[in-house]
């Protein structure tokens, strides 16, 4: 199948208009309706259904939307890994979700980074289900995640226990949970989704929902209420007395892993990037202790 014809597919899906498709696509708009036409017609399904004005998927059209974007997504890690010279750096992907990247994982990688000169990297921040769909595609090598694919095809790796304590930014003393101030719920994934149940913070009154820790802890400082963040993140402003820990609330503690496909080529260079993330977070924590 003509990748031409998938861009373009993925264009109009983009723009929702054949007029802007074309113009980000440097074609006429004949040109753009004729290559969906021709996809249309290679598979044998209409793609495309107009309401007035308004141009939307159909059934079949919402099918081919993730198949369109693996392929192409593959095509120009490939197009990339083929223009390597032999003395260019050997490349690794690692992705992760929003809220380890911004509370986690930045300064650990840096340093990672910095001790893998020989190597060099494509980052993402991804959701858990993305991160284990490219994993088991070959778009992905490693991922950095608290709820890890339980499959044999992919190897898992325990990095280090994070400790999650319930901050707030209220002055009044008398507030000791959740449910008597404004509340932020940082997702943290699953199990932080079970054990949070469980505990019936559910109750809870949720003000504001995010996948940023930074966010969440940006919003504390400027406004009172209570969020779950990590200690380590949080112990400097504890210190300095701008948030105070809930001690009626119970420390949730989560186990980050490092994930990648058993059978990658590059396991190896994977083990050793575990290693030193491994050893970065250990440095980290004795530090914060």
């Amino acid at each position: 199948m003509d990748t031409e014809l998938l861009k373009t597919f993925l264009e109009v899906q983009r723009t929702r208009h054949f007029g802007k498709a074309a113009e980000n696509l440097y074609l006429t708009q004949s040109a753009v309706s004729f290559r969906i036409r021709q996809l249309e017609q290679q598979l044998g399904v209409n793609l495309f259904v107009r309401y007035r004005n308004n141009i939307q998927l159909t059934a079949a059209g919402e099918r081919l939307l993730p198949h369109a974007q693996t392929v192409l997504s593959a095509l120009q890690r490939a197009r990339h890994d083929v223009a390597l010279s032999a003395q260019q750096p050997r490349q690794l992907a690692m992705a992760a979700p929003t809220t380890i990247w911004d509370a986690l994982l930045l300064n650990t990688f840096i340093d990672v980074q910095q001790q893998k000169p020989e190597l060099s990297w494509r980052t993402d921040h991804l959701t858990r289900e993305t991160l284990t769909r490219q994993l088991l595609e070959h778009q992905l090598d490693l991922a950095i995640l608290f709820d890890p694919p339980k499959t044999d095809e992919i190897s898992i790796e325990k990095l280090c226990e994070v400790q999650l304590i319930a901050v707030t930014s209220c002055t009044d003393e008398r507030l000791t949970d959740l449910t008597s101030q404004p509340y932020c719920y940082v997702d943290w994934g699953s199990t932080f989704e079970t054990l949070h149940g469980r505990f019936f913070i559910e109750k809870a009154p949720v003000k504001l929902r995010c996948s940023s820790a930074h966010l969440a802890l940006s919003w504390l400082l400027q406004a009172p209420g209570s969020a779950y963040l990590p200690e380590m993140m949080v112990k400097k402003h504890l210190a300095q007395g701008s948030l105070r820990q809930l001690s009626a609330m119970p420390t949730i503690a989560l186990e980050l892993y490092a994930a990648y496909l058993t059978d990658n080529q590059y396991n190896q260079e994977l083990q050793a990037v575990v290693g030193l993330l491994q050893q970065q977070f250990t440095t980290a924590q004795l530090s914060n202790a």
